[in-house]
């Protein structure tokens, strides 16, 4: 199973649990922490002379994952309730 299937078969996997807020949080912080990681090394790649491009697109990619991660969280503590 590839990094990004198995990142997918995860999201799935958190969506079925109960979590609570203070999980989701912890969660939040995370995914967020690993997001401004990767956003990091994607600066970093993209800076230096000979840039790896099939690496550079999985990062990109990975980064998106984690984007998504985090606004599923965040709706989760904050849903959009339409009164």
């Amino acid at each position: 199973m590839t990094e990004l299937t198995q990142d997918q078969a995860h999201i799935q996997e958190l969506k079925t649990q109960d979590l609570s807020p203070a999980e989701i949080e912890r969660r939040l912080h995370d995914l967020r922490e690993e997001h401004r990681d990767l956003d990091a090394a994607v600066s970093a790649m993209m800076q230096a002379e000979n840039v790896d491009q099939i690496r550079l697109m999985r990062l990109k990619k990975k980064k998106l994952i984690l984007r998504d991660q985090i606004q599923y969280f965040e709706d989760l503590l904050n849903p959009d309730i339409i009164a």
